[in-house]
């Protein structure tokens, strides 16, 4: 059962966000989120997105009776991610949860059988016990760099990337989505995520693709989103196999912005994925999810972007842990943006095809080819309506009064 939380005290003006808004954080930008009109608070939205996830499923079912094979694939992994994002509001393993991940990864092995290039589900050792992934293999299974993707903490691997769209493959990579401790599949298995465990799961995840021989092993690369960001910094800092990793969306900071300023969504999340008895337990757990420590200890080139008014990450605490860094770094800041920054903007049902994955994708493979960080060292911000971090316009100032 879910632990009371202090923050379980504003859940009627977090439900009425979530009436109003459509969403469930990340409420700065403007317009509707996903939710559909019928939930009317956040207990609602198992039923409501799973209806919805139901509806997709049956459309993808009749589209491939029909011979229609294209366009099922396309309706099964929106189903897949509307089940995602369904049981992901669920804070315990209970039959509702088992039904909708069951039926993740039920659309998912459907877009598996159909995709137009090699998807495996691979169970991976860690220990003993096993963790899972989606290893998305280039057409033809060349051996290649392979990107080892970690999703943020409200996501499942079968989130992204999508088989029509696979911006890792455009630039000729693998690429590995993973259920780490505390997501996914691992959670239903109760492998719970602690402020330490998540690396050791990712050098197993590495151990496991150097046998493979699709992958080149001098060639692993690391790319974590959101929260996933966290987890991925601490890995580049634990296994020197990672030899260039991206982090957008940095959720470096103190997690005291997360579980106290942000949504009440995320401290009633992480009591789930830690399993912690009590909030001072949790407390206890997240106060220790720091990086100062780990920072100064990755050797290979890294990229971290953030929105200049990310509520989980101030922008003066970036700038500090970015300067502890000893490796090859870049740091990119998108102006007047928050957690989820683009220079283009994008819809919450796209969230596979922003910017923001195409444009850290190209910096790693700018690092397999051995071509220089275009701002090596530095923290540039990318000025609104202005160009990106490759552009003329890409400014070191850090103060927006002093430009």
């Amino acid at each position: 059962m879910a632990i009371k939380l202090r923050r379980d005290s504003q859940q009627w003006i977090f439900d009425w966000m979530v009436k109003e808004q459509g969403k469930v954080f990340h409420f700065q930008p403007d317009g509707r989120g996903g939710l559909p009109r019928t939930v009317r608070n956040h207990e609602m939205i198992s039923k409501h997105v799973g209806k919805i996830a139901l509806r997709l499923q049956r459309l993808a079912q009749e589209e491939e009776k029909a011979g229609h094979k294209e366009t099922a694939l396309e309706f099964y992994f929106d189903a897949a991610t509307a089940f995602g994002n369904a049981q992901h509001i669920i804070f315990e393993n209970n039959a509702e949860k088992k039904f909708l991940h069951s039926s993740v990864i039920k659309n998912f092995d459907k877009v598996r059988e159909l995709a137009p290039h090699p998807i495996e589900h691979v169970d991976m050792p860690w220990g003993d016990k096993v963790i899972s992934g989606n290893l998305h293999l280039l057409p033809g299974r060349p051996k290649a760099p392979v990107v080892i993707y970690i999703p943020g903490c409200d996501m499942v691997k079968e989130m992204y990337p999508h088989p029509y769209y696979n911006q890792a493959h455009q630039r000729g990579m693998h690429i590995l989505s993973l259920d780490g401790p505390g997501q996914g599949e691992s959670n239903l298995r109760g492998y719970k995520v602690t402020e330490n465990n998540y690396e050791d799961a990712v050098s197993s995840v590495i151990d496991y693709l150097q046998t493979r021989e699709e992958v080149d092993s001098d060639q692993i690369l690391m790319y974590g989103m959101s929260f996933g960001t966290f987890w991925s910094v601490r890995s580049a800092a634990h296994d020197d196999r990672i030899k260039a990793s991206v982090h957008p969306w940095a959720s470096i900071c103190d997690k005291y912005y997360l579980m106290n300023e942000e949504s009440p969504r995320y401290k009633q999340l992480f009591s789930y994925l830690t399993g912690a008895g009590s909030e001072e337990a949790l407390d206890a757990i997240t106060s220790k999810m720091t990086l100062d420590k780990q920072l100064p200890n990755i050797k290979n080139p890294i990229l971290l972007t953030v929105g200049e008014y990310d509520p989980r990450s101030p922008l003066q605490d970036i700038y500090s842990l970015f300067e502890t860094i000893k490796a090859p770094k870049e740091l990119w800041v998108y102006e007047d943006t928050h957690h989820m920054a683009t220079l283009t903007g994008g819809s919450e049902a796209m969230l596979w095809r922003l910017d923001s994955h195409s444009m850290v994708l190209d910096w790693l493979r700018d690092r397999v080819d051995g071509k220089q960080i275009a701002n090596e060292g530095k923290a540039v911000t990318l000025r609104t309506g202005m160009g990106g971090p490759s552009g003329a316009t890409a400014a070191a100032g850090r103060e927006w009064f002093n430009v």
